[in-house]
């Protein structure tokens, strides 16, 4: 005799499954207390399934930002050869951001009072911010022949990776009439590049 299948949603293996399945609870019940296992469940999956996709909890809160980004390589190798490093780089960045789609805004953010999820989205924020940083940093030095570690240099990546983080941030808060991420982004990141860019050629 087989046990009757699981309460819960029909049984499904793909990252939005998962990442819908995770939503539904942490809105029910709240980040904290919901659990992989809780996860997998209301997915109908295993919780082997879960870590086919993902390392932690905190990257379902992060999904639609590692999608975009995992086109960033692409995107800063097609970066204008013909502009100086700085605005290359942020050319290549309002690139990427125009490709996001405009409904895909973090829940992490958008309903973190019900979800109690903004302090874990910023502290998994941090490994993203370094990595977003040191791809920035190896860009500018590529196109100038220095080192990425040079001071001016890390500054300049950090700088601008902190502003996308504003500016970003600022968007997916700003609610249902936000306009497009682009717009945020330009306003966020033009001053980085009048300081830095002079510097970084």
């Amino acid at each position: 005799m087989t046990n009757p299948p699981a309460p819960g949603r029909p049984r499904a293996s793909s990252r939005r499954d998962l990442e819908d399945a995770a939503a539904e609870l942490f809105l029910e019940q709240g980040y904290a207390r919901t659990t992989i296992g809780d996860i997998a469940r209301r997915a109908g999956v295993g919780r082997n399934t879960f870590f086919n996709y993902f390392d932690a909890k905190s990257d379902l809160l992060w999904l639609d930002f590692d999608e975009t980004a995992a086109a960033l390589p692409d995107a800063l190798d097609a970066a204008p050869a013909d502009l100086d490093p700085m605005p290359a780089l942020a050319a290549a960045v309002r690139e990427l951001a125009a490709r996001h789609p405009a409904t895909a805004v973090p829940i992490a953010l958008s309903q973190h009072e019900s979800m109690d999820t903004l302090e874990e989205f910023r502290a998994a924020g941090l490994e993203r911010f370094v990595r977003l940083a040191g791809s920035f940093a190896g860009f500018l030095a590529a196109r100038i022949g220095r080192s990425p570690r040079e001071l001016d240099i890390a500054a300049a990546a950090s700088a601008l990776a902190a502003a996308i983080a504003a500016g970003a941030g600022a968007w997916a808060l700003a609610g249902v009439g936000r306009g497009p991420l682009t717009a945020y982004l330009d306003r966020a990141v033009a001053p980085v590049v009048a300081g830095y860019g002079p510097a970084i050629r």
